[in-house]
């Protein structure tokens, strides 16, 4: 598969890959990935750890269940979590079998979307995250690109058009199998207390696949703009498109108006907006901090996307454990990150300011002077950081 990826096969298309989900070792790879990243119980109430137990007998069961037809995925447990005070969202928990299927098919089917999406998208793929999407909007911003179209998709993983969406899946993917298996993790009930239904449209909450199905729904636009002479940068469903002047900005709001329409989405009015970084008030907004201007920014960095994780998941039953990741930024930029890895003594506004007090001050000129510069992964509340 790896020499076909290389060299390309017959149409762009692959007819057989089913088989190669059903491989007892892509299931075995897949079940370290999901034992890996722990997690709640779906509908089942079979845990990772009840799974374990009798790991070889239910991998052997999927095997034969993929290779004969006849698996078919559980509905999904929805529960609500806290999003901020008196908010919460929905977050999707698959039954873990399913979440290990999903893995294969993640495995297999990954790498050949990858091999046609841009440098310019940034979200849950494979060695990529924030700190690419940082790298190259502080680098536009250098020069000279300050007039930016800041985009938001309205509900964008809730509103997914399925059969458009299949339609993209199918420019690669002949093998009517996985077609199936894609369409089925579509349509899985959604099961909460007692409410049950099925979704008409969008990309399953804290499915495995969905990351790598939303950026494929997105990847046009990215063409698109690209070819049309536009600087963008996406992060998931969030992106940027950096200009030069506030004429060449609207145009290309106007432009990504016309193809969220024409696909089915909806860009939210209320946050999507057109302004001068430099100026106060018409940047463009990050989750925790409002930017203005690349003095103000720098480059901050941001650990890689945890594996496995993706949009809805509860990344508290990722991987615990702190890596550290060091790198070289400029002056403004380093003061930053430690200003915010010192947050827990920086009073932080509703309105997202940062405002330094003496010891978070103190950690920035400590760091400065010791010359090390390292942002720890636990920092993943500020991960979405930069591009939203």
């Amino acid at each position: 598969m790896l020499v076909a990826l290389d060299n390309g096969v017959k149409g762009s298309k692959w007819f057989s890959l089913i088989d190669k989900v059903a491989r007892a070792g892509t299931l075995q790879a897949a079940w370290r990935k999901v034992a890996r990243n722990a997690g709640a119980a779906g509908v089942d109430g079979q845990s990772v750890e009840k799974f374990a137990a009798q790991a070889d007998d239910y991998l052997n069961e999927l095997e034969a269940a993929l290779k004969n037809g006849t698996y078919r995925p559980q509905p999904v447990k929805r529960v609500e979590i806290p999003k901020r005070p008196g908010q919460t969202r929905p977050l999707g928990i698959p039954a873990v079998k399913d979440r290990i299927v999903q893995t294969a098919l993640k495995l297999v089917i990954e790498p050949i979307f990858e091999r046609d999406f841009l440098d310019t998208s940034h979200g849950f793929r494979p060695g990529r995250g924030c700190k690419g999407a940082l790298r190259q909007v502080d680098g536009l911003i250098k020069e000279g690109y300050a007039h930016v179209v800041d985009a938001d998709l309205k509900s964008y993983f809730d509103s997914i058009p399925h059969e458009r969406l299949m339609g993209r899946v199918e420019e690669r993917i002949s093998d009517g199998r996985i077609l199936d298996l894609i369409r089925a993790y579509l349509a899985q009930d959604i099961v909460q207390g007692i409410k049950r239904w099925t979704p008409t449209g969008g990309t399953p909450q804290g499915a495995v696949i969905s990351p790598g199905l939303s950026n494929l729904y997105l990847h046009p636009l990215d063409g698109r703009m690209k070819e049309k002479g536009y600087r963008m940068v996406r992060y998931a469903d969030d992106f940027v498109v950096m200009c030069r002047t506030a004429e060449e900005a609207q145009a290309a709001l106007h432009e990504v108006q016309a193809w969220v329409e024409d696909n089915g989405l909806t860009l939210h009015p209320d946050k999507t907006h057109v302004g001068d970084c430099r100026e106060a008030g018409q940047g463009f907004d990050l989750p925790s901090l409002p930017l203005r201007s690349r003095a103000a920014l720098g480059t901050q960095e941001e650990p890689e996307e945890p594996e496995g994780t993706h949009p809805g998941q509860d990344r508290t039953h990722t991987r615990g454990q702190s890596e550290k990741h060091h790198y070289g930024l400029e002056p403004d930029a380093q003061r930053l990150v430690w200003l915010l890895q010192a947050r827990a003594s920086a009073g932080i506004s509703e309105t997202g300011r940062v405002h330094p007090t003496a010891a978070a001050c103190a950690a920035a000129q400590a760091g400065e002077t010791a010359g090390v510069w390292a942002l720890s992964g636990r920092s993943w509340s500020l991960a979405k950081c930069f591009l939203r």
